[in-house]
């Protein structure tokens, strides 16, 4: 049934309640990818769906497996990635204590942290509740979900699957709100200093939102997720600044705003509110979002490559406004100063790292102070090939994703970035890429702490604690897994470093510290 329906690549971990899960993959046409933890799994599931836009999918045991998981179901839930977690269960547990992986109750406890977790009783329940899940990728919200079979269903025979469903069109734009368009695209000539705002939802548009922008005149930021929608030379780009403090006296400035498949959430604003104090259009195919805090005057459900080819059909003329190249380029030049100073010498080091990168490189970052500096001034020259667990946060993402990333786009340029502490929840995966030869330079950032939370505790006037742990030899570590390593000390060493291991045998570890030459 998978294969049918465009699955070919499971990531996951076999166990005696799940083994029959593995009936038949190979026969099927399906690759398995065996990771290392069921953590691991799931984030190659997300890496995997990021790099492709096809769903992630992965197999899990009873219990504990489930658990390990929770974490990237959690991630892919935030940060809208199509991720399938298919699992086992046990088939009685009101009746009976002590069985093995037991839990109290595991479809409720992975409902917490995606988007639904159902029980599949039958066979036609899991063709039908995968069915399900496939066709809300297609036209909600990509959120993950979780299907468990209890054990007694997965040993017993089956039914052939139903056919798949025709193919979805995706997120209408309606009748209604295209009548409106004209309504819109009326209030946005009248409007002197517009600014659109272009999120990770808006990736699928970047074509329609660079016209709008050359036919507009508008300004525009866009989201840390959001990179890449418009071209790093475009003039009245604010780029992803979004966050600093200082963005909110632009926004007051503005007097309409058009957001764009964005949450406008805590981590893309790192504040309440997003500042303005003028009309805002929102656009986005999440209804939740459309009702939140930021309280937009105008919602619009639909998906943002719809809208906007539908807005420029309405624009009867080409439109100028007054924002100029000139300020734009005073505030970028403004934030960048303070970047420097918050994280130096990270840019110097991001902007050399950037500049040895081939064309079409995606990149897997984690929550480590090297990613926090680039999202802000790393411009990307196309959307979606920068990902990074925005919302959830959780550390040890990178790597695994990136092995997922790279299945998904075989003999292409795909890179990780992780701190030194990162590293260590997901460290176990670099067997994986070793074990399939993927050529993937591994950025390895050791600043020798948690220095993130050394400086919060800092700013909040706590005696730092905690932040620093013994690290190993990472070389070492990698060699070990028969991985290549390499600690460049300048930068054009740096830089032959990554040429270099996109062309290897295998993943490279690239190990830098802040004592690297400049």
């Amino acid at each position: 049934m998978l294969k049918d329906r465009g699955i070919d690549v499971i990531f996951g971990i076999p166990g005696v309640h799940n083994q029959e899960m593995y009936r038949g993959i190979e026969e099927a046409g399906i690759s398995h990818v065996l990771a290392r933890h069921e953590q691991g799994a799931g984030f190659m599931a997300d890496g995997y769906a990021r790099a492709t836009g096809l769903p992630g999918v992965a197999y899990v045991i009873t219990g504990p497996g489930v658990c390990n998981i929770m974490t990237p179901m959690g991630q892919a839930y935030s940060d809208s990635v199509p991720v399938l977690v298919l699992s086992s269960c046990l088939d009685e547990t009101a009746a009976r204590r002590g069985q093995l992986h037991q839990m109290k109750d595991q479809e409720i406890a992975a409902g917490t942290v995606c988007d639904w977790s159902e029980t599949a009783h039958s066979a036609e329940a899991a063709y039908s509740l995968i069915d399900r899940a496939l066709g809300e990728f297609d036209v909600n919200r990509p959120r993950s979900k979780h299907i468990q079979v209890p054990i007694a269903q997965l040993e017993a025979s089956a039914p052939p699957p139903p056919p798949p469903f025709p193919a979805a069109n995706g997120v209408p734009f309606g009748d209604t709100a295209t009548g409106n368009a004209r309504e819109w695209v009326g209030m946005l000539s009248k409007a002197r200093r517009p600014i659109f705002i272009f999120g990770g939802g808006a990736v699928g548009a970047a074509a329609p939102a660079r016209m709008l922008m050359k036919r507009t005149g508008a300004a525009a930021f866009t989201t840390y997720a959001g990179r890449g929608i418009l071209p790093a030379d475009e003039p009245l780009n604010f780029g992803s600044y979004l966050a600093r403090p200082d963005s909110v006296s632009i926004l007051k400035k503005a007097d309409l705003i058009l957001a764009v498949g964005t949450e406008l959430a805590e981590v893309d604003l790192w504040r309440a509110h997003l500042g303005h104090n003028c009309p805002m259009i929102r656009v986005d195919i999440d209804p939740a979002v459309l009702r939140d805090q930021q309280r937009a005057d105008f919602q619009v459900a639909a998906g943002a490559n719809s809208f906007l080819t539908c807005f420029l059909e309405a624009m009867p003329e080409d439109m100028s406004h007054d924002w100029t190249a000139a300020e734009i380029s005073t505030a970028r030049t403004k934030w960048r100063a303070e970047v420097e100073a918050e994280y130096a010498p990270i840019p110097q080091i991001a902007d050399a790292l950037r500049a040895c990168l081939p064309e079409d490189a995606m990149i897997y970052s984690d929550m480590t102070q090297f990613a926090y500096c680039a999202k802000e001034i790393w411009d990307m020259d196309r959307p979606g090939h920068w990902h990074h667990p925005y919302g959830f946060g959780t550390l040890g993402y990178a790597m695994p994703a990136a092995i997922g990333g790279a299945i998904g786009r075989p003999g292409k340029p795909t890179m990780a970035i992780m701190g030194d502490y990162g590293f260590h929840y997901t460290m176990q995966e670099l067997g994986v890429a070793v074990e399939l030869g993927l050529s993937i330079p591994i950025i390895l950032w050791d600043n020798g702490k948690l220095g993130a939370i050394e400086a919060s505790m800092v700013g909040a006037q706590i005696a730092p604690n905690a932040v620093i742990a013994r690290n190993p030899d990472f070389l070492k570590l990698a060699e070990a897994f028969g991985a290549h390593a390499v600690a460049p000390r300048t930068l054009a060493d740096m830089q032959d470093a990554v040429r270099a291991a996109f062309d290897a045998d295998g993943p490279t570890l690239i190990y830098l510290t802040p004592d690297i030459t400049m």
